[in-house]
C-alpha cells in the first residue's frame, strides 16, 4: 500500500481552499486513504493509500484533483490540453525483443524548486516500484528538456560500446559496468538478464539520456532547481501501462500549470502520439445503482456523485478519466457512486435472517488427521494458495494436470492456483538444507484443478520425510497407521508417476476409489530442488476420503 508525503500548504494551494488536518482525515477515505501523520514543524503530511489500482492518487496533484471534486470546487474531468510540437522518438527494431515500448511528452512553463523535484521523484518511484512491478512493466525517466537535441533515438547497444556518466556518479561507465558496479545496476540487473544487448536512449547529437530501466545520465537526466522545461519518458514491456503512466504524469504537471506538448513515437511504419486519450465510457442504469446500493437516488444525484469522483457525465454516457484504467465493469462505477454519496449517508439494513455458525462436517475429519500426523513427529507448514507452473510441474518432473492460471499475475512466482501440495513441501525442503535431518513436514489445505470447463476444489493433506534412510516402507507405515486410527481399510496399487521412483510408488484406494499417492521421490526431482537426501512422500485427497467415509 503506497504511502506518499507532501506539504499541507501545497495541497491547500492546489485545491484552492484551506484544509485542516481534521478535514484531511475526513476526506482521505474518499481516496481509500488514511492519514498516517503530520509534522507541524516541516508541514509534512503522510497518507497511506489502500487501493493499488489508482496510481494517479500517488501524488499530491492527483489527490488534490480528487479533493476539488469532493469539495465541489470543480466537477467532472477536464481533458489534457496537448499542444503540437515537433518532438519525435525514433524506435529501432533492436529493442523489440528486450524492452519494446516507449512514450513521452514535454512539459513547459513552470520553474522547478526543490520541493517539486522531490514530489516528481516520489511519484516516479511509487509508480515504477508498485504499478510498474519494480520497473519491469514500466520505468519513468525525467530530464532537463533544454539539454536535449531532438529527435531522440531508442535502440539497443552492445553493453561495452557506449560510455556515459550515470546519475550521481562522477566517472564514465559502460552499461556492463553499471550493471556490475552501480547500486541501481545491481538492484535491477535481473530485468536485463539473458540479453546480449541493452536499451539506450540518446538524442540526435548522441548524448546519452538514459540506460532504461536502470539509470539516467548525470547530464540530461538530472533535473535541477530552476529548470522550467521537462521531458518525461516511460519505457517498458506493456504499452497500455506506459500510456497510463504518462497520462498520470501529464495530468499532475497540468495541475501545476505546465503547458504540455505531445511526442510522436515512430515504430517503423507506425506512429503513436503521447500522451494518449483513451476515451473510455460506460452506460449505467439508475435502477442498477439503486439495486446494488439499496438506496433511493435520483438521476441528478447520481450524476453529482460521479462528478464529485471526477467522472464526466454527458447525455447518459459516463466518461472515464484518462488517468484511470481500473474500470472494468459497471459495478466499479457504482462503487464510486457510493463513495461520492458518502457511505456514512447510507442507512445500514437490519438483519432479516439469523443463523448459528458452525464448522463444516469435513473439518472434524481434517483436524483428526492433522493431529495424527503431528503425532508422527511431523511439523505443519502453511503456504500461499498461489504458486507457479515451474514449481508444480517442471521441478516435479511431471505434466500439467489441469491448472487454473491468473490472467494478469502480479508476479511470475504467483501466477497459478496450486493443484498439489507436494511441490510446495519439496520447495520448503530445498530452502532448509542447512537444518538438521530428519525433516518431516506436512501441510493441509485447498488445491484447485481444472477438468475441461470445470474447476474443482479439494481438501488435501501432504507429508514428506527427508533423511538418509527415507524409503517407501516408512511412508507406507504412516498411511497404514492413519487409516487404522480412522477405522478405514485401504489398499495400495502399483502405478507409474514420473515424480516418483518406478516400483516405489503406489496409488491409495479406499472402497475401490483412488484417494491419493505415496512413494519415494525420484532422484531427478531431488536434483531439481537441490535436495541431497532421499525423500518419501504422501498426498491424500481428504474430500474424496470424506465421501467414502460418509457413504
Amino acid at each position: 500500500m503506497p504511502t506518499i508525503s507532501f506539504s499541507l500548504k501545497d495541497l491547500q494551494h492546489l485545491v484552492g481552499k484551506k484544509i485542516t488536518l481534521e478535514h484531511l482525515e475526513e476526506y482521505a477515505p474518499y481516496a481509500k486513504g488514511d492519514v498516517e501523520g503530520y509534522d507541524k514543524e516541516t508541514d509534512e503530511v503522510k497518507i497511506d493509500f489502500g487501493d493499488t489500482n489508482l496510481p494517479y492518487l500517488w501524488s499530491v496533484e492527483g489527490f488534490a484533483f480528487l479533493l476539488k471534486g469532493i469539495l465541489g470546487s470543480e466537477k467532472g474531468c477536464p481533458s489534457l490540453k496537448i499542444n503540437k510540437g515537433n518532438y519525435k522518438i525514433i524506435v529501432d527494431k533492436s529493442v523489440s525483443s528486450i524492452r519494446p515500448f516507449i512514450g513521452g511528452f514535454v512539459a513547459k512553463g513552470h520553474k522547478i524548486d526543490d520541493y517539486l523535484i522531490k514530489q516528481l521523484i516520489q511519484l516516479q518511484e511509487k509508480i515504477c516500484e508498485n504499478y510498474g512491478r519494480k520497473r519491469k512493466k514500466v520505468a519513468v525517466g525525467i530530464y532537463s528538456y533544454d539539454k536535449i537535441t531532438w529527435p531522440i533515438h531508442y535502440k539497443a547497444t552492445d553493453p561495452e560500446s557506449v560510455k556515459f556518466v550515470p546519475l550521481e556518479f562522477k566517472r564514465e561507465m559502460t552499461q556492463q559496468e553499471i550493471i556490475e558496479d552501480h547500486p541501481k545496476g545491481k538492484e535491477y540487473a535481473t530485468l536485463l538478464q539473458g540479453f546480449k544487448k541493452y536499451p539506450l536512449l540518446v538524442d540526435d547529437k548522441k548524448e546519452v539520456l538514459s540506460f532504461p530501466p536502470i539509470i539516467n545520465s548525470n547530464f540530461t537526466g538530472k533535473i535541477e532547481i530552476g529548470d522550467e522545461h521537462l521531458f518525461i519518458e516511460a519505457t517498458g514491456t506493456d504499452l497500455e501501462t506506459i500510456q497510463l503512466t504518462l497520462n498520470i504524469f501529464a495530468f499532475a504537471l497540468q495541475e501545476r500549470g505546465c503547458e504540455l506538448y505531445g511526442v510522436d513515437v515512430e515504430y517503423g511504419d507506425k506512429t503513436i502520439r503521447f500522451p494518449l486519450e483513451f476515451n473510455d465510457s460506460f452506460s449505467l442504469s439508475l435502477e442498477e445503482v439503486k439495486r446494488v446500493l439499496g438506496i433511493e437516488i435520483s438521476e441528478a444525484e447520481c450524476k453529482k456523485c460521479l462528478e464529485r469522483m471526477r467522472y464526466s457525465v454527458n447525455k447518459g454516457k459516463i466518461h472515464i478519466p484518462d488517468f484511470r484504467r481500473d474500470i472494468m465493469h459497471p459495478i466499479d462505477i457504482i462503487e464510486d457512486v457510493a463513495i461520492g454519496f458518502n457511505f456514512m449517508n447510507i442507512t445500514p439494513a437490519s438483519l432479516t435472517t439469523y443463523t448459528r455458525g458452525q464448522s463444516r462436517t469435513i473439518v472434524s475429519l481434517i483436524d483428526n488427521i492433522r493431529d495424527l500426523i503431528v503425532g508422527f513427529g511431523c511439523q505443519e507448514i502453511f503456504s500461499p494458495i498461489l504458486t507457479n507452473k515451474n514449481l508444480l510441474y517442471e521441478k516435479m518432473n511431471n505434466k500439467d494436470s489441469g491448472t487454473v492460471e491468473i490472467s494478469s499475475p502480479m508476479s511470475e512466482s504467483f501466477s497459478v492456483v496450486r493443484s498439489s501440495l507436494l511441490p510446495i513441501l519439496m520447495d520448503v525442503l530445498s530452502k532448509n538444507k542447512h537444518a538438521e535431518y530428519p525433516q518431516k513436514i506436512f501441510e493441509q489445505g485447498l488445491v484447485t484443478t481444472r477438468k475441461g470447463e470445470n474447476i474443482e476444489d479439494h481438501e488435501v493433506i501432504a507429508l514428506v520425510s527427508a533423511h538418509h534412510k527415507a524409503e517407501y516402507t516408512e511412508i507406507r507405515q504412516y498411511l497404514d497407521a492413519l487409516l487404522r486410527a480412522l477405522g478405514i481399510s485401504g489398499e495400495c496399487v502399483d502405478i507409474e508417476n514420473s515424480s516418483f521412483i518406478p516400483g516405489r510408488i503406489a496409488e491409495v484406494n479406499v472402497k475401490g476409489k483412488s484417494i491419493g499417492i505415496l512413494g519415494e521421490i525420484h532422484p531427478q526431482v531431488l536434483e531439481n530442488f537441490g535436495v541431497e537426501v532421499p525423500v518419501c512422500a504422501m498426498e491424500l485427497n481428504l474430500s474424496e476420503l470424506f465421501k467414502m467415509i460418509s457413504k
